[in-house]
């Protein structure tokens, strides 16, 4: 069943769900978590559209493939073609920002990455990548934002915009000269330290937070498998 793109309020957004944009470790703490280098310019990755599930739905993980571990990131979405800009333009056709996880097989990412494969099979799979509503919003979107998961009601990950190695604006700006960023594309940010293993009857609550510490967004599921 194709995803449907929707605003924080239930209410559908005019535009259809097209690709996924990641970026892996723009966190540094994540990324010496699972001892990797920090990289020098943003690592990218693409998800397909029918990664998306709706994120309040109940999570179904892959069976027989290891551990799957959440990575809760920050989401863009965008509203019109990006293509080429400055990270001063960058922002002016996001529209909405929303929550995410970035589901991961662990177990087969380290294979691949140990073979020096891609890591699609691992990161891109049906329902890796739960999607929240939007709120939105226009160029504030670059405002600080700080994000929340807890897992069985003890906090998993915290962080927020300022900790991230290349700031949104300037990560839009860096896709968009390598891909060409289109109305319906969503943008995940990366995520930060506390990745870990998800299992079959764990219940999640994910919020975004602005400076004040106000909850902009709140998001509550489970896992079934």
């Amino acid at each position: 069943m194709a995803f449907n793109l929707q605003w924080a309020d239930s209410k559908p957004t005019p535009w259809t769900l097209g690709k996924i944009v990641c970026i892996g470790r723009n966190y540094a703490e994540h990324a010496k978590e699972l001892n990797n280098p920090i990289p020098a310019k943003p690592l990218l990755f693409i998800k397909p559209s029918t990664a998306a599930v709706d994120i309040a739905q109940p999570l179904v993980l892959p069976e027989g493939q290891g551990e799957c571990h959440h990575e809760a990131e920050v989401a863009l979405l965008v509203g019109d073609t990006i293509r080429k800009v400055s990270p001063e333009e960058a922002m002016t056709n996001i529209v909405g920002v929303g929550l995410a996880l970035d589901l991961t097989l662990r177990d087969l990412q380290s294979q691949l990455k140990e073979k020096g494969h891609p890591w699609e099979v691992a990161k891109a799979f049906d329902g890796s990548a739960p999607l929240s509503g939007f709120i939105p919003c226009g160029p504030t979107c670059e405002q600080f934002l700080e994000i929340n998961l807890n897992v069985n009601g003890q906090q998993r990950q915290q962080g927020s915009t300022d900790q991230m190695i290349t700031p949104m604006a300037e990560l839009v700006s860096f896709i968009s000269h390598i891909f060409t960023l289109e109305a319906g594309d969503v943008i995940l940010t990366g995520t930060p330290a506390g990745v870990a293993a998800l299992n079959s009857g764990d219940t999640f609550e994910m919020s975004i937070k602005n400076r004040q510490h106000k909850s902009l967004l709140q998001v509550s599921g489970s896992v079934v498998a």
